[in-house]
């Protein structure tokens, strides 16, 4: 029976989810508010199907880890130091300072001081899938408001981490005074630091060379397999041997595979079960809301929401504009920090759990998050016109914030472009991108290799070379390649595994890039022209050719008349494999 419901609310659930998340994405909204009304839909507070809430909050606490996972694993130190200025005070002073007015808030409408704190805390964390989201839907990831969001994004999840760990410790009403509060924070720290050390130098050193045995059998469900055991083995024995938050031990699990030659291939191979797990979550959360609670506490939902969409927005513009950023930085950053998700109810859960948190406050946040990633692409496209608006009412606040602006400083990507140099992105190390490769070098173009083989990859960095391992049929590994600044993507290996999804992937992420395709057989040149790529070569073609100019060398020919069949062969490969496009181009 319990297997049943298992199978009933796995199913009930990721029909649910799919459903109401497509529908949001269809009207332009985040697909998490779908997630949570999913989660409304098939609680037992709504008619019709009613999924088991226990077994979905277990299996919830999957994608809690894998979620935590996957930011340590895409947590970059060098990618943070360039906006340390401002993400780092910027995200502390914003989230306690959110905290802090939050829990007066709530202190004054009746709740405790420990209550308020915690729901504080919970509403000061803004949610990095939805922040993700809207940057990638308004192309701004890779400018400077991307990166300062991000940035400041990262501290927010680390300080999350951190309230995590210290929460039970603050909180627990079995220790006594102050001197028992210091003993069990020492005692805390040093479970934390054993963990760190052990997780970086012992893990640091088994951990990539495990991985290494794993990719060397080609196997990518074993790869696949081998992150998640990490993952969930280090986040299990982190909890049952450290005293510390499974969250935690995921995290720490994270960084170290991030900082390996493994980091994008997780992440691409490895992560989709990830988001799947996280749906769950969102689900969960959705089936705690109580419609009757909500309506019995509308002045709390109120406060809520007026601190996520007016009071964090107001301390992050204030900050970002003492620290001399343009208006327009200030805005968007403010705006699209004005909304909550995934660690918002973490937080809630563990405040949950300690019996601090009343009934309702789940259901307050649940109501808030809907609204407010609901809200918040809209509010963030609206920004021009908010700037607009403060240009033409407050001449005299914008006047001082453009004269107190300092110039925006260069990022690597806006330098390389200053620079000129033409960048290729080579996928496959073979002989014949080995070729390639040494001739670009020699014409000083900037070359960066995708290869599957871990011994190359490490032999290619160990020289100096840009190399990303991972499969390039991946969203991820294009974007680590550097795709969208790229002038060129060349397949240099002809039987490269979903060679037209490659196509279809860099075509999507940059219309202007020259994409240059090797394949076997002719017959595969219509696929690979339809998927997007400008240039094919094919093997079968190209040895043609050359047993041609073999023989008409040694009967004679001259190098004019070679020429001439040589072009006439390759016209004709062009004309019989075109596709319909095409020749109508070609023919205008």
């Amino acid at each position: 029976m319990q297997n049943l419901d298992l199978i009933l609310t796995l199913t009930g659930g990721f029909v649910a989810a799919l459903v109401f998340g497509y529908l949001t994405h269809r009207f332009g909204l985040s697909p998490i508010v779908g997630y949570l009304l999913a989660g409304i839909m098939v609680s037992p507070h709504t008619p019709g199907f009613v999924a088991n809430t226990e077994l979905a909050e277990q299996l919830a606490e999957i994608g809690v880890i894998l979620l935590m996972f996957g930011v340590g694993l895409q947590f970059h130190f060098q990618e943070f130091w360039a906006v340390r200025r401002i993400a780092l005070p910027g995200a502390l002073i914003q989230s306690l300072a959110t905290a802090a007015f939050g829990a007066i808030v709530m202190h004054t409408l009746g709740w405790g001081w420990k209550v308020g704190i915690i729901f504080g805390l919970a509403i000061s964390v803004a949610s990095t899938v939805v922040l993700t989201r809207v940057l990638s839907d308004n192309n701004e990831i890779h400018t400077q408001t991307g990166h300062i969001a991000l940035g400041w994004l990262v501290m927010e999840d680390l300080f999350t981490v951190f309230v995590l760990v210290l929460l039970p410790v603050v909180l627990d009403p079995g220790i006594g005074g102050a001197i028992g509060i210091m003993e069990a924070f020492m005692l805390t720290a040093i479970k934390i630091i054993i963990l760190l050390v052990f997780t970086f130098a012992v893990g640091g050193r088994l951990l990539p060379r495990l991985l290494t045995h794993i990719a060397n059998t080609n196997s990518q469900e074993l790869f696949t397999l081998a992150v998640l055991a990490i993952a969930l083995g280090i986040a299990v024995g982190s909890a049952y041997m450290f005293d510390v938050s499974m969250a935690l031990g995921a995290f720490l699990a994270g960084m170290v595979v991030g900082r390996s030659e493994f980091s994008t291939r997780a992440a691409t191979e490895a992560l989709p079960l990830r988001d799947a797990f996280a749906v769950l979550f969102f689900v969960s959360i959705g089936m705690l809301f109580d419609w009757n609670s909500l309506i019995e506490s509308p002045v709390l939902v109120i406060a809520t929401l007026a601190i996520i969409l007016l009071g964090k927005p107001l301390v992050a513009f204030l900050i970002v504009v003492l620290m001399r950023y343009p208006l327009r930085v200030a805005l968007s950053i403010a705006l699209i920090l004005s909304q909550i998700g995934e660690f918002s109810f973490i937080l809630a859960t563990v405040g949950t759990n300690m019996n601090i948190l009343p009934a309702n406050a789940q259901n307050i946040l649940v109501a808030a998050a809907i609204i407010s990633i609901t809200l918040n692409p809209l509010l963030y496209r609206a920004g021009g016109k908010i700037e607009r608006w403060l240009n033409r009412c407050m001449p005299g606040l914008t006047n001082c914030i453009h004269a107190r602006c300092a110039p925006a400083p260069a990022t690597n990507g806006q330098e390389n472009k200053q620079s000129g140099q033409t960048h290729v992105i080579v996928i496959g190390y073979g002989h014949v991108g080995q070729t390639v490769v040494r001739l670009l070098l020699e014409n000083d173009i900037c070359p960066t290799i995708v290869e599957l083989n871990i011994q190359t990859i490490q032999s290619l960095r160990s020289q100096g070379y840009r190399a990303v391992y991972g499969d390039a049929a991946r969203f991820n590994t294009l974007s680590e390649a550097g795709i969208k600044d790229a002038h060129a993507l060349v397949l240099s290996a002809s039987n490269v595994k979903g060679e037209c999804e490659i196509v279809r992937q860099a075509r999507e992420l940059n219309p202007n890039i020259r994409i240059i395709a090797r394949t076997i057989y002719l017959s595969n040149r219509k696929k690979l022209i339809a998927a997007g790529a400008d240039v094919i070569f094919s093997d079968e073609g190209e040895v043609a050719l050359s047993v041609t100019e073999m023989i008409l060398k040694q009967f004679g020919a001259t190098p004019d008349q070679i020429n001439r069949e040589r072009n006439r062969v390759h016209e004709s490969f062009y004309e019989s494999f075109a596709t319909p496009l095409q020749v109508k181009k070609e023919e205008t």
